[in-house]
């Protein structure tokens, strides 16, 4: 298992739980206490959580600024983002004119679609690559270009975005919360998905379930703002939401 798999798997153990001891985590994923400890250590300088004697406790409202490079972000939870991609790319119709975000589940669309008479907009460099690549109609909006996300952002890229109406949207996001929303790290990022949001007559957020436990500190749109599709729930408190779905 890689680090970010196991410190996002602790991350869920405590937000189940509350509270986790050494013991129980060195059981649970059957490793070293020295692992473990670099693990409560790492996370705990992020805000992510406490670190007490002989464990660690939840923290309460945290607050995630880290954001990952597309090239360590595309080999976590990759079955799950398949999936969700899969699904989402079977919702585009005839003549649709799709926005697709940046970002590495969004991507996962991309081998899935079929609908030759779709159009697509995305903010994305790789993204537009390879529906040029698979022979889809595909602008790509100038701006700024971000290292880490490959997206284009900034004041032009949100001056681009006005001038569009799109049919569908699927979205990428780092933090998912019923009282904080979409959320993301980047201000910049943040304006143009929310541009692009507000243009979208029906919009989809995919996110493998983990982001559920994340908040990223700048919303980009409300809880209700769209359909989350996502590999599980949670835990059983978000059903009650008639905008998730599981995906098979």
């Amino acid at each position: 298992m890689l680090t970010e798999q196991r410190q996002e798997e602790i991350l869920k153990l405590l937000d189940q739980k509350g509270s986790v001891t050494l013991q129980e985590l060195k059981e649970y994923f059957h490793t070293s206490e020295s692992t473990i400890r670099r693990d409560l250590n790492a996370l705990d300088k992020m805000g992510a959580l406490t670190k007490v004697f002989g464990g660690a406790v939840k923290q309460e409202g945290r607050i995630m600024l880290r954001e990952e490079q597309v090239s360590q972000r595309q080999e976590l939870y990759r079955e799950e983002k398949n999936r969700i991609g899969r699904y989402a790319a079977s919702l585009i119709e005839p003549e649709d004119f799709v926005y697709l975000d940046a970002g590495t589940t969004t991507g996962a669309m991309i081998p899935y679609l079929t609908e030759r008479s779709a159009a697509f907009v995305t903010n994305a460099v790789s993204h537009a690559l390879r529906l040029a690549e698979n022979g889809f109609r595909v602008i790509l909006i100038g701006g700024e270009v971000k290292a880490a996300t490959e997206a284009i952002v900034g004041n032009e890229a949100y001056v681009n975005l006005k001038k569009f109406n799109f049919t569908k949207g699927f979205w990428g996001t780092n933090g998912v919360s019923p009282s904080a929303g979409f959320s993301t790290p980047d201000i910049n990022e943040a304006m143009v998905k929310s541009c692009a949001l507000a243009h979208t007559q029906q919009a989809y957020i995919l996110c493998d379930s983990s982001k559920f436990y994340h908040t990223s500190p700048v919303t980009f749109g409300e809880f209700s703002d769209g359909i989350i599709l996502t590999d599980k729930y949670p835990d059983e408190s978000y059903r009650k939401y008639e905008n998730i779905v599981a995906v098979p």
